[in-house]
């Protein structure tokens, strides 16, 4: 029987990435989003080619009432979530002394408590079955400082990490819970923001020289899901290219 794929925030970015590699493995997917809904539509069509299952539902993973929705309708379809990626973000960078409190804790309910609601909600499936894999999208920004700008997306990511290892204890030993922590990954979103002189100064931080793409974390997610790291739990993997800040 196909497992199935939750991944949050999918419509664009690595969670796309994500969700056409699965696909591409046989894997059922969902895909999730909040405002993308043209974006997830498109993704819907591409991943309709794969043969494999798949739905499409808009939901706030902030929201429980919605959260608790969208897990019964893919509970009904599909049978239940084998494996949750947590990828719903969001980056509402400012000044420090311009950030406000309710920037702050938006950031803090997507980034941090969505990841907590769907875990809980996912739970009660993966530990009936005893099998699941719950993995969660840090960034290195919550391993290091790196701009005070960021401050609210910093500690949201900071947090996902503690969070991490509290899930893969209380999931023990049925559900591997595991985080990856990107670094400069290029997606269309990140690179619209920046100019060529800032991209070639944040390059040259990088060991490899480059950015990275979704694709390439989509992998790393995709091989924490499987068989082949059934004995990787509890783990925080950075995928950075040898980012000299996060050293």
């Amino acid at each position: 029987m196909k497992k199935t794929v939750l991944v949050t925030g999918s419509a664009k970015g690595i969670g796309k990435a994500t969700i056409l590699e699965f696909a591409k493995k046989g894997y059922n997917v969902v895909i999730n989003y909040l405002t993308s809904g043209m974006e997830a539509d498109d993704l819907a069509k591409t991943i309709s080619k794969y043969g494999v299952d798949y739905l499409c539902i808009k939901a706030d993973v902030s929201n429980e009432a919605q959260v608790d929705a969208m897990f019964n309708e893919i509970e009904t379809k599909l049978g239940g979530v084998d494996i949750l990626v947590n990828n719903a973000a969001v980056e509402l960078s400012n000044l420090f002394q311009r950030q406000t409190v309710e920037e702050f804790k938006k950031t803090l309910d997507v980034n941090l408590i969505g990841a907590y609601i769907t875990s809980k909600r996912a739970y009660k499936h993966m530990i009936e079955q005893k099998w699941g894999r719950i993995i969660n999208v840090s960034s290195t920004n919550g391993i290091n400082t790196y701009y005070p700008m960021g401050m609210s997306y910093d500690a949201s990511k900071a947090a996902l990490i503690s969070l991490t290892h509290n899930l893969a204890v209380q999931c023990a030993p049925y559900v591997n819970v595991n985080a990856i922590a990107p670094g400069f990954i290029g997606t269309d979103e990140e690179l619209k923001y920046y100019d060529q002189e800032f991209l070639k100064q944040e390059e040259e931080k990088i060991l490899l020289k480059r950015c990275g793409t979704s694709e390439e974390v989509a992998k790393l997610i995709a091989f924490l899901a499987s068989d082949d790291a059934s004995y990787i739990n509890n783990s925080v993997i950075r995928i950075d290219g040898g980012q000299y800040s996060s050293n």
